[in-house]
């Protein structure tokens, strides 16, 4: 009899209990240890499910070959003879593919196009010199490939020409708009002291689009920088000792349910956690978002004027600022004040259709809006202007969700045609799109460690790894009219909330091992859909929003909070 995996006869046979297969022990153990499965039915697999096999003591026959002398000689012989026509074509291969890739990266310069690799941006990963760039699993590597090194600096050289001569031209003719620098100042005078800036002030192109003043050098650099600066924390960065341990939320049960919204209206669309202030903001359908102070269990201020559902909250964590987003097709920053009441800043109407996501850079001195409309809005969040507007023109789906990496330089959406793309900020430009996803996407995480990215669809759960540009696991937590709502990593990447018809709470681990769910929260709303979830500071308590009108706080009995309202 033959091991099951190798084809070998066993020196130390092994039987498993499950699926009565015959193992070599070292190899089974190994398997056993990496994957936790079988490695011919793929079904759960423990070491207590294998059991040895006593067998006598097993004699290979020795080859007639192996006899004598000039036996083993000629054994030998063919052996290397194997080994060197094997090397042969190895080497043939090399030089062919060495070929192809000189050839084809020489063309991809000549276009004019730059390989662009996500977790490469994110992470700072550039080599600032006159040679081409490959990208490997994550990894940069310099490759200097034979002649055709010199022609790809020449072609590099005159790209650079040609690049700065049309940043020039284009410098040039913004000086020369209509829509000059005093103007964009009076508008957003005008914008602070009304409390709007309405679509109809703006300046329109030659085709009937708003100008666009562009994200400029200054604002890259800034971003640059931001990205750089937390890069290099990131590499340092540490779980805090403050996290709540596995075995505290596993005992998480609900501890205080709050009334938020209208009862002619209910449902709470979308929720976010100031952690400093300890302070919940929460969007409904009843056109209102509402500001909670979670210690005292009271309402700090209603945020009133949208006139359709809010779709979207996120607080600002500088300047004590609150975004809104709307399905009335407009974006709002609210300005708080010292009476803990929250006025309407700006009215953003840069939007054709529902605006269905905001998400806050790293810097808090800019936004993205994603909207319906197929287009993302890179905003400057002092001055409510957008600075540009992004169209996909090979898509025509709108976005459904959004959010930017931890560093700034990444920012991710979510389509109503189950895509998610992944976008250079400094460019612009789609540099990646995942597909796999069934329905909308509704949401988008990533994780602090700066290579994981969660997304939420009608199918399930999927997490990408940035480095490799895959999907490396997927859940499928409810049945297949039962859509998943949110998905959220906890600010220390150790943790991922998924909210559907119930709140489940996953323990994050690497690619190849089990992210396994530690606990499950039924939906106590009565409706069976819980539409957002967030996590407290350092995971101590899980927000939930469900359709109907109260927010749901989960932690554990005796910590800080007021009772439960009714």
């Amino acid at each position: 009899m033959n091991c099951s995996v190798s084809g070998e006869v066993p020196e130390e046979p092994v039987v498993s209990k499950k699926s009565g297969l015959l193992f070599e022990k070292r190899l089974i153990e190994r398997h056993i240890s990496d994957y936790g499965k079988c490695p011919i039915t793929g079904e759960p697999l423990t070491m207590d499910d294998i059991v040895p096999i006593k067998t006598g003591k097993i004699v290979k026959p020795r080859p007639v070959q192996a006899a004598s002398i000039p036996g083993m000689l000629g054994m030998f012989q063919i052996e290397w003879d194997g080994l060197m026509l094997s090397n042969f074509a190895l080497e043939q291969q090399l030089h062919t593919a060495r070929q192809e890739l000189s050839h084809a990266l020489y063309q991809f310069l000549l276009e004019g196009r730059s390989y662009i690799n996500p977790y490469l941006i994110a992470n700072n990963c550039f080599v600032n010199e006159p040679s081409i760039i490959v990208a490997c699993s994550g990894f940069c590597w310099v490759a200097r490939i034979g002649g055709f090194h010199d022609a790809a600096c020449r072609v590099i050289a005159r790209l650079k020409k040609e690049r700065d001569e049309a940043r020039s031209l284009l410098a040039q003719s913004e000086r020369q708009m209509p829509m000059s620098m005093s103007t964009v100042t009076a508008v957003n005078a005008s914008a602070l002291s009304n409390g709007k800036r309405a679509a109809e002030d703006e300046e329109l192109g030659p085709n009937g689009k708003k100008l666009r003043p562009g994200i400029s050098s200054s604002i890259i650099t800034e971003l640059t920088d931001c990205n750089a600066a937390l890069s290099q924390q990131r590499k340092k960065r540490q779980i805090p000792p403050s996290l709540a341990p596995i075995d505290a939320v596993e005992r998480y049960t609900q501890l205080s349910s709050y009334p938020l919204h209208k009862t002619s209206k209910p449902g709470i669309l979308s929720a976010d956690i100031y952690y400093s202030k300890d302070i919940v903001a929460t969007g409904g359908v009843d056109t209102n978002a509402v500001i909670f102070d979670r210690q005292s269990g009271q309402i700090l201020s209603t945020l009133s004027g949208h006139s359709k559902k809010v779709t979207s909250v996120k607080f600002v964590t500088q300047d004590d600022l609150v975004l809104t987003a709307s399905a009335d097709k407009t974006v709002r920053v609210w300005q708080g004040s010292d009476s803990e009441n929250y006025n309407c800043r700006h009215i953003l109407k840069d939007h054709t259709a529902e605006v269905q996501a905001v998400t806050v850079h790293a810097t808090n001195n800019y936004f993205v809006s994603a909207s319906l409309d197929n287009t993302w809005c890179f905003y400057d969040l002092s001055s409510g202007l957008c600075l540009t507007q992004v169209a996909d023109a090979s898509e025509t789906e709108g976005y459904t969700s959004a959010a930017f990496h931890p560093d700034g330089l990444i920012l991710g959406t979510g389509t109503s045609e189950a895509l998610v793309k992944i976008w250079d900020v400094k460019s612009q430009a789609n540099v990646a799109r995942f597909d796999g996803h069934v329905g909308a996407v509704t949401a988008i995480s990533f994780s602090e460690n700066g290579y994981f990215l969660a997304t939420a669809a009608h199918d399930g759960v999927k997490l990408w790894d940035l480095r490799k540009l895959r999907n490396f696991r997927t859940f499928t937590p409810y049945d297949s009219n039962t859509a998943t709502n949110s998905v959220e990593f906890d600010h220390s990447g150790s943790y991922l909330a998924v909210a559907g018809s119930d709140i489940r709470v996953y323990q994050v681990a690497n690619v190849k091992s089990e992210w396994n769910c530690i606990k499950t929260f039924p939906d106590l709303s009565g409706t069976g859909k819980a539409t957002c979830v967030k996590f407290g500071p350092d995971a101590k308590y899980l927000a939930v929003g469900s359709m109907d009108r109260n927010l749901r706080i989960f932690g554990l009995p005796g910590d800080d909070g007021p009772v439960e309202s009714s």
